[in-house]
């Protein structure tokens, strides 16, 4: 069951959502988030095309008996982590104050 919520904290949601701080936090997101999925997955999709149609490559031994194939996979655990990682301090940097003036806002409006 939805939440009933009353007009008047519907309307200052509706003003914090059109404010000009919500859109540079939603432009900011994006501006971190588009990018690194789309290189991510193009990583991604290197290493599966590459598993599929260049097995030398991908069976090529670095250190005894572990191949390209494995090393790649294994960059893409620490890749996920990395990308986590950045996001963390990103957000922290560029997006927390922003959400936290925007929640300070909603809270004392609706407190009202």
């Amino acid at each position: 069951m939805a939440e009933k919520i009353s007009p008047a904290v519907h309307a200052e949601y509706e003003r914090i959502h059109a404010s000009a701080d919500f859109h540079r936090l939603r432009s900011t997101y994006r501006r971190f988030v588009v990018p690194t999925t789309i290189a991510f997955m193009v990583w991604y999709l290197a290493y599966v095309l590459a598993s599929n149609w260049a097995p030398d490559l991908m069976g090529t031994k670095v250190v005894g008996n572990i191949n390209v194939a494995l090393v790649w996979g294994l960059l893409q655990f620490v890749t996920t982590f990395g990308i986590a990682w950045a996001y963390a301090r990103y957000s922290a940097k560029n997006m927390d104050p922003i959400a936290d003036d925007l929640r300070g806002q909603y809270e004392r409006e609706v407190e009202r």
